[in-house]
C-alpha cells in the first residue's frame, strides 16, 4: 500500500471563531503547500470520508453524537449541552461545521484503520486527525470526537492485538489514555510539557500498566527530544513489536507555538517518525494541536514529504512560497512570522543541553 494523504475540502475556511486559537488555517495548508511542491499527485491524495453517526458510537454516547449534530443545524448550544456535553463553551464554541469537521476527521483515522488492517504494510497521513483529548460524552479541549479512540478500536476489532501509541503533542493525551487504560493491546507513550493543561499523565501514571508518560520541562529542545526518542520511545515501542503504530503530532511543541513553552525544531518530529517507522509495518500519522499557521502547515507538510520520500527543499520560492506568505493570525495582533518561516520548510536545529529534569524522569521509565 503506497503511503495515502487524506485531506478534505471542509478545513478550508472552517475556524472555531475569532477569538479561538483555532481560527487559523491548518490542514488546507498542508494540502496547497504539498500540491505546490508536486507532492501530492492523483493516487497519492484521498479525500477524507465523513464518520457517520453509528460509527461514532464505537466509542461516543449517541446522546452526545445527537447533541453535536443538533448543535451544527442550530448554530447554537443549549443550556443542556453545555452542562452535559461541554458544548458552546469558550474552548468547544459552536462554529458552523461543529459536526461535520470532526466526523471527517474521525472518518479519515478510521478509514485509515480499516485500509491498513487488511493490508500487509502501509502509510497513512490523516493531519485533520489526531483530536486525543475527546471523551465518549463531552467534547474537551478543543477536542469534539476523539478520531485516535475510534482509530485504534477498528484495528483491534480487525483482529490485531497489538498497537502501539505515541503521542508528541505538547499537551497529554487524556481522552486516549481514558479508553484503554489498562488494556494491555494498546501501548502508550506520552511526552509532553509540564504543568500544562489537562494537567494529566503525570511520571508514576501508569495506566494501568498500557502507559510511559513523560513530561518534560519548558524548553525542551532538539538534543533533549532525541534523548527520549532513544531513551523511551524507540525501545519501548520496539520491544512492544506493534502489528500497528499510531503517532500524534501535534505541532504545538515547535518552538513558535503560542500554546506551550518547548523548544523544538521541526527536526525533531521527523527524527522521532524516521527512527519508528521501521518498527511496524502499518504506520498512521495524524495531526493534533498547533496554533502558529506557519510552523504547522511547514510541519505536517514536511511529515508528508518525509513519508512520501520526497528530498526536503532548501528554499521555497514560486507557489510555495505564495501558499505561506498569504497566511495569517486571522486577527489576535500577534507579531508576523520570521522571513525562515516564508522561505524553508525544514527548521534549523534547536540544541541545546540535556537537563537533569529529563535524565532523571527516563531513568523513572526506563526502570519500569
Amino acid at each position: 500500500m503506497q503511503p495515502l494523504f487524506l485531506g478534505s475540502e471542509i478545513y478550508r475556511g472552517s475556524s472555531y471563531g475569532g477569538r479561538h486559537p483555532l481560527r487559523v488555517p491548518r490542514v488546507s495548508t498542508v494540502m496547497d503547500l504539498g500540491r505546490a511542491l508536486g507532492w501530492l499527485p492523483k493516487g497519492r491524495y484521498a479525500a477524507s470520508p465523513r464518520a457517520r453517526p453509528a460509527a461514532l458510537h464505537l466509542w461516543h454516547d449517541p446522546a452526545y453524537v445527537a447533541a453535536l449534530q443538533a448543535a451544527e443545524i442550530a448554530g447554537e448550544a443549549t443550556e443542556e449541552m453545555r452542562r452535559r456535553h461541554q458544548l458552546g463553551t469558550l474552548s468547544n464554541p459552536v462554529f458552523p461545521q461543529v459536526f461535520r469537521r470532526p466526523a471527517t476527521g474521525a472518518g479519515g483515522t478510521m478509514w485509515a484503520a480499516e485500509a491498513l488492517a487488511t493490508a500487509a504494510s502501509g502509510t497513512v497521513h490523516v493531519p485533520g486527525g489526531g483530536t486525543h483529548h475527546g471523551l465518549p460524552d463531552r467534547a474537551n479541549g478543543f477536542c469534539y470526537l476523539n478520531d485516535i479512540v475510534l482509530g485504534i478500536k477498528v484495528l483491534l476489532m480487525r483482529g490485531l492485538t497489538r498497537i502501539a501509541y505515541v503521542d508528541l503533542d505538547a499537551h497529554h493525551c487524556d481522552g486516549v489514555e481514558a479508553a484503554f487504560s489498562g488494556d494491555p493491546r494498546v501501548r502508550m507513550i506520552s511526552v509532553h510539557e509540564e504543568g500544562r493543561w489537562p494537567f494529566s499523565g503525570g511520571l508514576n501514571d501508569r495506566a494501568g500498566g498500557s502507559g510511559f508518560f513523560l513530561p518534560v520541562p519548558r524548553g525542551y529542545n532538539d538534543t533533549e527530544a532525541r534523548a527520549v526518542l532513544h531513551g523511551l520511545i524507540l525501545p519501548r515501542v520496539e520491544s512492544f513489536r506493534p502489528q500497528a503504530l499510531v503517532v500524534q503530532c501535534g505541532a504545538d511543541s515547535l518552538l513558535e507555538d503560542p500554546l506551550s513553552r518547548l523548544s523544538l525544531s521541526n527536526r525533531a518530529y521527523l527524527e522521532a517518525l524516521a527512527g519508528l517507522r521501521p518498527l511496524s509495518p502499518r504506520l498512521i500519522v495524524l495531526g493534533g494541536g498547533g496554533y502558529n499557521p506557519w510552523s504547522v502547515g511547514r510541519l505536517w507538510t514536511a511529515i508528508w514529504g518525509f513519508l512520501s520520500g520526497h528530498e526536503m527543499p532548501d528554499r521555497l520560492d514560486g507557489a510555495a512560497h505564495q501558499v505561506l506568505a498569504a497566511l495569517s493570525w486571522h486577527g489576535g495582533g500577534r507579531p508576523p512570522p520570521a522571513p525562515d518561516l516564508l522561505e524553508t520548510l525544514v527548521d534549523p536545529p534547536r540544541e541545546g543541553p540535556v537537563r537533569r529534569e529529563v535524565t532523571d524522569r527516563l531513568a523513572v521509565l526506563r526502570a519500569r
